[in-house]
């Protein structure tokens, strides 16, 4: 393959390239000219000492490292984060070792089993009547307002409430959550000039205060089965327990109301499709609106062993970015990618982060969450629009919306 046609000192992880939108047309050069291709990095301009990481941008490849990451590469090396800002430390980023995105298997594993509990189909059909009547009264206290902020009026507070339902948050501690979980994926961007570490350890804090109390009084809730031991003697400590929900107030709160967000531009910017799930509401729906909107623009893996992606040789010890954001629009896979089209089906996205180890827990949640959203607007604001731009987060690996100003009726 030639080498590719790219601008001068590119790289995809950049916050200000991410800043002004996607790079679709680098990206299909990429997939094109250099699927697994060598990004070259200044030592600890993502806070790693090394000189850059391989870009993996074709849906194959990115599905390979995905169902290889139990035995070829690492999250626990270098963590999932593929760019921190230049002053973390080498122990800054080991600490996050302890949050089970960034773990190997067998700890991985054994705590995957334990924090599973919460997100069996039980647990979720129990949830949705709550979530159900949840969202239909976020669609109606914003509609009354009649425009608004549609990020923090409708898309976060789902999600939010989700979690606080699932582990027993107090529904006014809510926007602690918010605030705490902006700060911390908010560090590339300077409309959030707050330490997000401090935001980190509040929140680890706050969990572990509710772990605490559940312990001494137990409650029907996941918090009480997490952290009593069950059959087997397994249970999370307090500490961990803290780790899991930093997990979750990204994980499940930031990806999420993304996926919403985006999901309501992509309507917006085609019509005929709004009008086509007014009217049908396909199940399709929900897995084009995460393809479309790939909230996780990329996570990385090291490699653990010398091997091969594609046909490219790689050493042991590099870092390897895997770009959801290129590999859920590989025409290779997707007739016309970069047209929203809610009846697409099949659907092989990996904007739960591909298959294997790391697959999304939280997965079918998040479905639930974005067709409960999308059916109560649909019913109650069928005629939202925009009226302002949207302002993108400045981040190096979240596709990210800030502020959506939009009319509700």
């Amino acid at each position: 393959m030639s080498a590719p046609s790219l601008p001068d000192r590119f790289d995809p992880t950049e916050p200000d390239l991410l800043a002004g939108g996607i790079p679709f047309e680098q990206f299909a050069e990429l997939r094109h000219t250099a699927p697994v291709w060598w990004c070259p990095q200044p030592k600890n301009a993502a806070g790693f000492q090394d000189e850059g990481y391989w870009v993996v941008s074709r849906h194959a490849d990115v599905k390979d490292v995905s169902v290889r990451s139990k035995d070829d590469f690492s999250t626990y090396e270098n963590t999932a984060i593929i760019r921190f800002g230049e002053d973390i430390t080498r122990e800054e980023i080991d600490v996050q070792r302890l949050i089970l995105l960034n773990m190997d298997p067998p700890e991985h594993t054994k705590q995957r089993a334990i924090v599973s509990k919460g997100f069996t189909p039980r647990a979720i059909a129990k949830l949705e009547a709550a979530l159900q009547d949840r969202a239909e009264r976020i669609v109606a206290e914003a509609l009354e307002n009649g425009s608004g902020d549609f990020v923090t009026d409708v898309a976060c507070e789902l999600p939010l409430q989700a979690i606080a339902e699932l582990i027993g948050v107090p529904q006014e501690d809510r926007d602690k959550i918010f605030d705490w979980s902006n700060q911390m994926i908010g560090y590339d961007d300077p409309e959030y000039d707050v330490d997000g570490k401090v935001a980190s350890a509040e929140l680890i804090g706050y969990s572990w205060n509710l772990a605490e109390d559940r312990k001494r009084c137990p409650m029907d809730d996941i918090v009480t089965k997490l952290v009593h031991a069950d059959a087997e003697g397994e249970l999370l400590s307090s500490e961990e327990f803290g780790f899991f929900v930093l997990l979750l107030a990204v994980a499940g709160n930031e990806t999420t109301r993304n996926a919403i967000t985006h999901g309501m531009m992509a309507f917006m910017d085609n019509p005929e499709q709004w009008e086509l799930y007014k009217q049908t509401r396909p199940r399709s729906a929900v897995e084009e609106i995460v393809r479309y909107a790939t909230p996780i623009v990329s996570f990385q893996r090291t490699a653990k062993v010398d091997t091969h992606i594609g046909e490219q040789a790689v050493r042991k010890g590099d870092r390897i970015g895997l770009f959801y954001s290129s590999a859920n629009f590989d025409p290779e896979v997707f007739d016309d990618p970069h047209t929203f089209d809610i009846t697409r089906d099949p659907n092989p996205h990996l904007g739960f982060g591909g298959l294997g180890t790391h697959y999304c827990l939280g997965a079918n949640l998040a479905r639930v969450e974005i067709d409960l959203m999308f059916k109560a607007i649909a019913d109650q604001m069928p005629d939202i629009h925009q009226v302002g731009e949207a302002s993108r987060l400045r981040s190096a690996w979240l596709n990210g919306i800030k502020h959506l100003p939009v009319a509700y009726r």
